[in-house]
């Protein structure tokens, strides 16, 4: 009996700990949320004045391709219409398409061509590097003193490169990124979900780590770089899979600055199939895990001020909060079970509910200031009463594949980059144009969140027959994200 308490003791001080480093990742939130809310009228939109035309820069455009048939035309018609000297301006479509896509890029590049734009089609017959590749590939023949980017579902607005440009009159600006707008935010429960998140990291993280002076990161797309910063940091590499927050911190280490600039936005398309966020998921967080074994010994070596520093550790580090969600959740099943064997009061496990408390502030102020900025009050409040539970029940259902990733991501595993297919969806009710058959997909039907879901809903039982309910919510919860992630990835799987 003594072992077994022994054993319980240990179960929960690790348990313990654990929700300790979930609050510690909520409170570095919560002190981006303050950084955010002191400084977010300081830089106004425009703040900065117009450059004299004579020293208008040259600007390089590329649009990193890879088999993207349903939405190729509409950025190509895009980009062609953005408002800048013709003279000044060079679009590269860097194409490692093995489908009808290159068809599509060279009739369009042909026509653009023929009407006196300054665009060529770069084709690769391997795809060398990924995006990465890419990108670096493309550096060769650019003429541009900046180069833009924007993957294949954006449609930044024409006058993009007018607005980004004066920033770039401080020459140890080395990035100017944008935030990222939602053409489909309102298609499905899923869209929305992702929307709630990405307004958070474009409005509190982003605009908090500038004010704050801290490392920020270029998001791989809807953003200006100025190439002697890519240059001097050792230009795109490609053993993340992450290569933009890779480059980012290099150009920073280099001296570079990355100006954000939450008031330019650039519109572009959520995935709407569990496969394709899955698949984006992956690689975010199996390239941050990657990140931070690459990077993290430079920045222990580099000097900076403390606070810098930190920040830099716990921004490498973010994705393993997912880690530590999943062990959190597994975890309190048998907590459930066994805290009752030594006594334990529930009180023990204040950090979990204060953790929440921070991390719904950060959400409602993240999205009351981008997605749901002109609403009412109560509308907001409303809003956020439905989604706040719901992103968190998806959040933790995903943390099973995206631990996978990151454990790969830390251990040195590599992978191909998968794309996340798009299919031109900007409304609600719009027809999914898709090919997209069963067996198409590579993640597949994730029977382990299954039965994972049912291991939270025995919890949910026993806990209701022994009129136990101190774990009940929360149980539920899981089984909602986990049974949801399971059932909508067997739908979409089997999709016709």
């Amino acid at each position: 009996m003594a072992v077994l308490k022994i054993v319980v003791f240990l179960i929960i001080v690790f348990y313990f700990f654990a929700l300790l480093l979930i609050l510690l990742y909520c409170m570095i939130q919560g002190q981006l949320l303050i950084k955010y809310l002191f400084n977010k009228t300081k830089t106004p939109s425009n703040a900065i004045s117009s450059i004299p035309n004579s020293e208008i820069p040259s600007v390089t455009v590329q649009l990193p391709i890879y088999n993207e048939p349903m939405v190729i035309d509409r950025l190509i018609d895009q980009i062609v219409q953005l408002d800048y000297p013709a003279d000044k301006l060079q679009i590269q479509v860097l194409d490692d398409s093995t489908d009808e896509t290159s068809a599509i890029c060279a009739q369009k590049v042909a026509y653009y061509k023929s009407q006196g734009v300054d665009i060529q089609l770069i084709y690769r017959h391997n795809r060398k590097g990924y995006k990465a590749g890419a990108l670096q590939n493309g550096l060769v023949s650019a003429t541009g003193k900046m180069i833009a980017i924007f993957d294949a579902d954006f449609l930044p607005k024409s006058d993009f490169l007018q607005r980004t440009m004066p920033y770039f009159s401080d020459q140890h600006v080395g990035v100017v990124q944008t935030r990222w707008g939602h053409l489909n935010e309102d298609y499905s429960i899923l869209t929305r979900l992702q929307a709630f998140q990405l307004n958070v990291h474009f409005s509190i993280e982003q605009s908090g780590r500038q004010a704050g002076r801290y490392f920020l990161q270029f998001n791989g797309t809807a953003g200006v770089w100025r190439k002697e910063a890519i240059e001097d940091a050792g230009g795109w590499e490609d053993d993340t899979l992450t290569e933009d927050l890779d480059l980012s911190y290099r150009a920073q280490l280099k001296g570079w600055k990355i100006n954000y600039c939450q008031d330019i936005v650039s519109p572009a398309e959520l995935p709407i199939e569990m496969d394709g966020l899955r698949s984006q998921q992956f690689r975010w967080m199996k390239g941050g895990a990657e990140n931070a074994r690459k990077l993290l010994p430079m920045i222990a070596n580099a000097q900076m001020p403390f606070g810098k520093k930190l920040h830099a550790y716990i921004h490498l580090l973010s994705s393993t909060i997912f880690l530590i969600v999943f062990a959190v959740a597994i975890l309190s099943v048998p907590v459930f079970f066994l805290y009752p064997v030594i006594g334990l009061n529930l009180r023990f496990f204040w950090p979990f509910i204060f953790s929440v408390m921070l991390l719904a502030f950060v959400y409602f102020i993240g999205n009351s200031d981008t997605t749901w900025k002109g609403k009412s009050t109560l509308s907001r409040l409303l809003h956020f009463a439905i989604m706040f539970p719901v992103f968190l029940s998806l959040s933790m259902g995903l943390s099973y594949h995206t631990s996978k990733a990151i454990l790969e991501g830390y251990r040195g595993k590599k992978s191909a980059f998968i794309r996340t297919p798009k299919f031109n969806i900007q409304s609600q009710g719009t027809a999914l144009n898709t090919t997209y058959k069963k067996g198409n997909n590579r993640s597949g039907a994730s029977w382990i969140e299954g039965l994972i879901a049912v291991y939270f809903l025995s919890a949910v039982i026993a806990g209701i027959l022994s009129q136990d309910y101190s774990f009940l919510i929360y149980h539920l919860m899981l089984v909602i994200g986990f049974g949801s992630i399971f059932i909508f990835t067997i739908q979409h799987h089997y999709r016709k």
